[in-house]
């Protein structure tokens, strides 16, 4: 089922989604190399209970921990772990949710470890501008599939591979909701979107191909089928009668069209 939020309900989950930008800002302090990344995970969780809220992905079908970490050619859900130390030039990406007073925000982010190569800092590039030509079509009288065709073409035209395995979601009041929010798709097809709405958009984007393998061993981890590296960025989204506004803004400045 899908709800339709008051504005007061967007606000709160604006308050859960400042917690998630405010992680990512020290995150940005210590992702480099020689850490592992059970320390971002320290700092994930560590962050986000002295703010009062509450890690949602802790227990969720079984996950433990507050973060996950997934690194080069893993797509997303990786272990935080003691013994996996990041290199100069690693990419490592930081995905995470936020419950605070019943309100939930969702945010993905990528780092550069060190300095990355000229290969890397493109793949980034293109995956954050594939998240901001999503949230653009993000519009009232909109379709869902109008998010996914511009993400699509624009990965099409740079010789990317788009995930499909994974995708976008409904947010609030739980988790994950109705509807599905793909980054494929055709223009003027799928569901209105409708004042009100709460959504994730949040690319995956693959130097090689789409094709993605999960993890036999934890059963979590998902990496590329063709050991290419990955990058993801993620908002969580209101739909709203004066265009999408970002929940989990990290840049007020550059997002100021989106606040």
């Amino acid at each position: 089922m899908i709800t339709l939020k008051s504005p007061r309900e967007i606000e709160a989950m604006k308050k859960s989604g400042a917690i998630i930008a405010g992680m990512h800002h020290e995150m940005k302090k210590i992702i480099k190399p020689g850490i592992s990344t059970w320390e971002i995970e320290e700092l994930g969780r560590s962050y986000i209970e002295s703010h009062g809220a509450r890690a949602a992905q802790i227990g969720f079908e079984g996950f433990k921990y507050a973060t996950t970490v997934s690194v080069n050619d893993e797509v997303a859900h990786g272990f935080p772990r003691k013994d996996l130390y990041l290199k100069n030039g690693d990419l490592v990406k930081v995905d995470t949710v936020v419950e605070l007073d019943g309100f939930y925000s969702d945010s993905a982010w990528s780092y550069a470890v060190g300095e990355v190569s000229p290969e890397v800092k493109k793949l980034m590039e293109v995956t954050k501008h594939a998240l901001y030509l999503g949230i653009d079509q993000a519009q009232v009288g909109k379709r869902i599939g109008d998010i996914g065709a511009a993400i699509q073409a624009y990965i099409d035209e740079e010789g990317y591979g788009n995930v499909r395995d994974y995708i976008g979601h409904g947010i609030q009041p739980t988790m994950h909701e109705e509807p599905a929010v793909p980054h494929y798709g055709v223009a003027g097809h799928g569901l209105r979107l409708k004042p009100g709405m709460t959504i994730t958009i949040e690319p995956m984007i693959n130097m090689g191909s789409y094709e993605v393998n999960t993890s036999t061993e934890d059963g979590w981890t998902v990496s590329t089928a063709d050991g290419s590296w990955s990058c993801q960025y993620e908002h969580t989204i209101a739909i709203t009668n004066d265009g999408p506004k970002i929940l989990t803004s990290q840049d007020p400045k550059a997002d100021a069209k989106y606040l």
